[in-house]
């Protein structure tokens, strides 16, 4: 189903840089008076918020931590995402689908076509229409991580092995959609980060801007 909104989803490691340069674009957003949401998975509605608590707790089966995320995309979809594109807005989303395939599927070993199946069912077929990649070195990432917040969570204790295989997943996904995929060098500063961030999304917001009086 085509929806007049516009989905903008930020992809990365741990550490990545993504929800600051989430927030940084929704400012620019509204400087220009383009009407937008933020959001994140997990943790988009107050079910969302729960399941959160729960997936970075502690480490879970992999099989379930992987049915807890897709139980979170279905209401968060249902109840945040599509509501707003149908009501013509730009979402802004840290994490989407892909973070399922890199973490649960690159990450945890679990069968991508299924991983893709399942996510087809909680989104109902919706996909982004543009995905940010924050390309940041997985030891760089879990270092920013730690010095941030201190301790890390269940997620970002896994060994750096896990981590390598989640970096090299979303790489291969990047390679594999570069239509929808940009890779952001997330090693620059942040205010070159989101530099890069704007060029790239400056065209899709066209339709979206308050026409001049």
């Amino acid at each position: 189903m085509i929806v007049p909104g516009l989905l903008i989803t930020f992809e990365g490691g741990e550490g990545s840089g993504k929800t600051t340069q989430l927030e940084l674009l929704s400012q620019r957003l509204q400087d220009l008076g383009i009407p937008h949401i933020t959001t994140r998975e997990p943790g988009g509605t107050p079910l969302g918020e729960e399941l959160r608590i729960l997936l970075l707790q502690r480490e879970r089966q992999p099989w379930t931590e992987l049915f807890l995320f897709a139980a979170d995309r279905a209401e968060h979809i249902h109840q945040v995402i599509r509501p707003a594109l149908s009501a013509g807005k730009v979402v802004l989303c840290d994490r989407f689908v892909d973070s399922t395939l890199a973490y649960q599927g690159y990450g945890r070993g679990l069968p991508l076509e299924q991983l893709r199946q399942l996510n087809q069912l909680a989104t109902q077929g919706l996909q982004p229409n543009l995905t940010l990649w924050l390309d940041v070195p997985p030891y760089v990432g879990l270092s920013r991580a730690l010095s941030r917040q201190g301790k890390l969570d269940s997620i970002e204790t896994q060994d750096m092995a896990f981590h390598q295989r989640l970096y090299q997943g979303f790489q291969s996904l990047a390679e594999a959609d570069p239509k929808r995929w940009r890779r952001i060098d997330g090693m620059e500063s942040i205010p070159q980060v989101a530099a890069q961030i704007a060029r790239i999304v400056s065209p899709w917001l066209d339709p979206f801007r308050p026409a001049s009086r």
